[in-house]
């Protein structure tokens, strides 16, 4: 059966893989070539895809790479290695380099499965992307929130709350979001492909709000400055660049609109006579923002004095505690490490019987067991939503 893929493969574009896969290891040619007992130059001609491979080569090499033939051989697109693009971007130390490494690598993996679901089940993900931003020459606060307001446009949303951002990003403009666990410290990953497009990992282990956040300054990255690969983590610049400080000023205009936070503010003043704690957190928690958020966006509005945040943070506002006492629950939204639609095509392959299910849980990342469950829960879902809506009249609903 082997030897029948190998005869029918795409030459060049096995051996493309078969040269980041060596790379990824730190093996020379030379290396490669000792484990196949052969000369350099066959190995040289084998990347180039000008030497078809034998079946036990291409068993050696998987062996020698630490991954599975299946690798080479099933159809995946062929992305530049993130390895590549995040080079310029690190300015860190070896430590912080190993830290984060590893989670590249599976953002990384992760984009590459996405595009094979895609390829698989022939449906892209639809792609709404804008031209990207000019902010030459412009102050930052100015630029960030007038790109805002553009991007609120743009994607039909008022000047309300964004409730599921996460869901909007992906299937609005069509960027992939992965929550992917990292160090505390660390709070997003964001890289641009020309194949893959746009795409993020946010910290798993972050509170929602945090990594509502994250994936609007990664969203200003992706608008202003898209081909530059950014890992964001707290303490990282001695001078902070004016991209960074884009980043950092866009997501209080995108995840709260000076019109609709004056307009709420207002109402609530105008309601209580006064504006109280109360008010505070029930305003943070419609917006889906951390109250320091929310304060520091007030005192800049200059509805709140300045230094209110501190006063409360020395009072020992305990903002947990709080919002449990006021009924306000956890902002929930899924943390799935990878989004939805990427979930759906993998069930579909599945139900079609254009994957395995042990390949099911490799999309998923998780065990045959666990692959069952999840697979039963999104058919559950799909036939839920059939069996309720399949005799209704839209017309008349």
């Amino acid at each position: 059966m082997a030897t029948n893929i190998l005869d029918n493969i795409d030459l060049r574009k096995l051996g493309e893989l078969l040269q980041q896969a060596r790379k990824k290891c730190n093996m020379t040619q030379a290396d490669a070539a000792k484990v196949i007992g052969a000369a350099r130059t066959t190995i040289v001609a084998i990347e180039k895809g000008e030497r078809r491979l034998k079946p036990n080569e291409l068993i050696k090499l998987a062996r020698a790479y630490g991954r599975a033939v299946s690798d080479f051989v099933r159809p995946s697109p062929v992305v530049e290695p993130f390895a590549v693009q995040f080079r310029a971007a690190r300015e860190h130390s070896e430590q912080e380099v190993d830290q984060i490494s590893p989670v590249i690598e599976r953002l990384e993996e992760l984009c590459r499965n996405y595009l094979e679901l895609e390829e698989i089940m022939d449906a892209p993900l639809p792609l709404n992307y804008p031209q990207e931003y000019d902010v030459t020459n412009m102050p930052i606060e100015a630029a960030a929130e007038s790109i805002a307001i553009a991007e609120r446009q743009r994607l039909g949303l008022g000047d309300g709350p964004i409730p599921l951002l996460r869901d909007i990003l992906e299937q609005s403009v069509g960027i992939r979001i992965f929550y992917l666990k990292m160090p505390a410290k660390y709070s997003e990953i964001y890289s641009y492909d020309e194949q893959i497009g746009g795409c993020m990992a946010i910290n798993l282990d972050h509170y929602e709000e945090r990594r509502r956040w994250s994936m609007a300054h990664g969203y200003l990255h992706f608008l202003a400055h898209r081909r530059k690969a950014v890992v964001d983590f707290e303490g990282q610049y001695q001078r902070i660049p004016e991209s960074e400080r884009l980043a950092e000023a866009f997501p209080k205009y995108f995840l709260m609109p000076t019109s609709g936070l004056l307009r709420r503010f207002n109402d609530m003043y105008r309601t209580h006579s006064k504006f109280t704690p109360t008010n505070l957190f029930t305003l943070a928690h419609y917006y889906g923002v951390s109250i320091e958020a929310l304060v520091y966006r007030l005192e800049e509005m200059e509805l709140l004095p300045s230094g209110t945040w501190d006063r409360l943070r020395d009072r020992g506002l305990k903002v947990r505690k709080v919002q449990q006492e006021l009924g306000l629950e956890e902002i929930q939204q899924r943390t799935d490490i990878v989004p939805i639609h990427y979930q759906h095509l993998a069930i579909e392959a599945l139900d079609q019987g254009l994957i395995t299910e042990g390949r099911f849980a490799d999309f998923l990342s998780v065990d045959r067991l666990e692959a069952r469950r999840i697979a039963e829960a999104l058919r559950e879902h799909s036939s839920g939503m059939m069996e309720e809506t399949a005799h209704l009249d839209l017309r008349q609903a």
